[in-house]
């Protein structure tokens, strides 16, 4: 689902993000990505969903190679991997219905797969009494939900969860870590990447270490350790 083969980062400072990371990650896999600050975790991410370029090395997700997609298909690629961030990135003038409807009015769908697609992910994700809600109207850990169906409604083969827990209180973020766990049942594979070392090992997943741009340990079942 997943590869990565020798890839390098280095900015045009001489600054290296990634140093010859190499990794698989299966589907229908759950896999924390853990690592402090600046060890290249977000290149990692941004390099996922074409953001980011590569200095050298290979990328291919699904069937799809890195080095031969071209920029019209950027946005085909983008809608196979869901990603949620930490600050939500909810618009705020639009409600929670509205706010997973534009993810798909912008690929073109339908306006009646809209109305059949959006009740469906939401009831997953437990916001359907909030549909009609605003963002500035929910708590922490439901605009997390939201910008998490706003994620899967395109039906994403991989998802993908940066810091997603950050901005939560404990409860919030066990909640969230629960319905990152459903959906993973569900098929779709998940990368998470956090700090939370209580998260971590309680999950009792695959744990990929970065230190410094590279990959430095990838346990079965890993805890967190820097």
């Amino acid at each position: 689902m997943i590869l990565l083969d020798r890839v390098t980062v280095m900015y045009p400072n001489k600054t290296v993000a990634l140093s010859g990371i190499s990794l698989h990650i299966n589907p229908k896999e759950f896999v924390t990505i853990v690592g402090a600050s600046g060890a290249g975790k977000s290149t990692l991410i941004r390099l996922l969903i074409k953001e980011e370029v590569p200095t050298s090395g290979k990328i291919i997700v699904g069937s799809i190679d890195y080095d031969t997609i071209d920029k019209a298909n950027i946005p085909h690629l983008r809608r196979r991997i869901g990603v949620v961030f930490q600050d939500f990135k909810l618009l705020p003038n639009l409600t929670v219905y509205e706010n997973v409807a534009f993810a798909l009015e912008v690929s073109g769908v339908k306006t009646s797969e809209i109305k059949r697609a959006v009740p469906k992910i939401l009831q997953l994700v437990g916001l359907s009494e909030k549909m009609h809600n605003y963002p500035s109207e929910l708590s922490g850990g439901e605009k997390q939900r939201t910008a998490i169906a706003r994620a899967l409604v395109r039906n994403p083969k991989i998802l993908i969860a940066d810091e997603p827990t950050g901005n939560l209180d404990p409860k919030n973020s066990w909640d969230i870590i629960e319905l990152l766990l459903k959906i993973n049942r569900f098929g779709t594979t998940v990368v998470l990447t956090t700090h939370n070392k209580e998260i971590v090992d309680a999950l009792k997943k695959r744990v990929i270490t970065i230190n410094r741009g590279r990959v430095v340990k990838d346990e079965k079942i890993g805890k967190y350790s820097l």
